[in-house]
């Protein structure tokens, strides 16, 4: 669907170069001297890449229009991340590359797809924005060190990723993990 640079709107995808974007900010520019354009900063959704690009105001962009849909994570192999589609139970297997921090997603979670309406292509697969899961293993605080300093220590979590986490975390902790930049949010009372 063809739209002009007055009806771009955050989050909006379109098709630029041949290749999906999703414009994470926008900003129109009018300046004293020559014509207005649109400045605005674009992730590509098949490399994860961020660039800027200035658009003239008034140009015709092709808007792409994308479906979220729910599904569930049920296991990796060969092939790569096999889920579930929660309404029609349809099954897809999707490769590392389209799901940011593939190693935070445990069995039985619940992701959004982000699927191209007219090629029913999948284009990203979105984790949920906090994850709880189990410390598997971590080495013990030293004593004076745990309580409120904010030294950190690596730990390994169920699913096999490393995360820093504060030093009174312990093995079999449960803690919430940020998915966008890969922190510790909490610890999960059991």
């Amino acid at each position: 669907m063809a739209i002009t640079t007055a009806d771009i709107k955050n989050g909006m995808t379109i098709e630029y170069n041949e290749q999906l974007f999703q414009i994470v900010s926008f900003q129109h520019v009018k300046p004293g001297k020559g014509p207005a354009f649109v400045r605005t900063k674009l992730k590509n959704l098949k490399t994860g890449r961020t660039i800027e690009n200035t658009f003239n105001s008034g140009v015709r962009i092709d808007q792409v229009r994308i479906e979220r849909r729910p599904y569930q994570y049920l296991y990796q192999d060969e092939a790569g991340y096999n889920f579930m589609n929660t309404e029609s139970f349809e099954q897809i297997s999707i490769g590392s590359e389209l799901i940011e921090n593939a190693d935070l997603m445990k069995e039985g979670q619940i992701v959004e797809m982000n699927i191209h309406a007219d090629t029913e292509t999948p284009l990203t697969v979105e984790l949920p924005p906090f994850v709880e899961l189990q410390v598997t293993s971590t080495m013990a605080g030293e004593k004076g060190n745990t309580a409120s300093s904010n030294a950190l220590k690596p730990a390994t979590i169920e699913t096999g990723a490393e995360i820093m986490v504060p030093m009174f975390i312990n093995d079999d902790d449960i803690i919430k993990i940020d998915t966008r930049d890969r922190t510790y949010y909490e610890r999960v009372k059991k």
